[in-house]
């Protein structure tokens, strides 16, 4: 997977307007509340042909949650493997955003402090696997893609904007 540093990027992804917070800022807030947090409709990969985003998606979970569906383009790293595994897999450069299961689960916060502590820009997805697949968007299984029709009650119908 080839990774640019966001200045390379030829136009800011929604995600990266709000700067992620230093890593040092990062590690000492991260525990209170999610840093400079991205929101799942944010986050979306473009479409094919992929263009770098200027970030890089991190998802935190197990083997067999990553196999039941992960956002497509995702670098599977779970937060327990972060300390050996993250120089090998991320670009220290390229800010990172983490996701878990959900609203439910504090996974991407707990990955982000890893990797925080490690040096890394970090956002965290807020919302996770589960409002990715509850708002329409496409993911892979182990199977291959799927998508779902978006749930009313987490995206609009008719419209690609939310307007928040």
């Amino acid at each position: 997977m080839a990774m640019t540093s966001p200045t390379t990027a030829t136009a800011v992804n929604s995600v990266l307007r709000a700067r992620p917070a230093s890593p040092a800022r990062a590690a000492c807030s991260v525990g209170a509340s999610p840093p400079a947090p991205a929101d799942v409709s944010a986050a979306p990969p473009p479409p094919p042909p992929r263009r770098d985003p200027g970030f890089v998606v991190v998802d935190s979970r197990s083997t067999a949650s990553w196999d039941q569906g992960h956002v497509p383009g995702a670098v599977h790293l779970p937060t327990a493997l972060i300390p050996e595994q993250a120089a090998a897999l991320l670009d220290p450069a390229v800010p990172v955003v983490t996701y878990c299961w959900g609203p439910g689960c504090n996974g991407a916060t707990r990955a982000a402090l890893a990797l925080a502590q490690l040096g890394y820009q970090v956002k965290e997805m807020l919302g996770g696997f589960e409002y990715w697949a509850r708002e329409g968007f496409a993911f892979e299984t182990w199977e291959g893609g799927e998508q779902r029709a978006a749930d009313p009650l987490t995206a609009p119908v008719d419209d690609a904007d939310c307007g928040c």
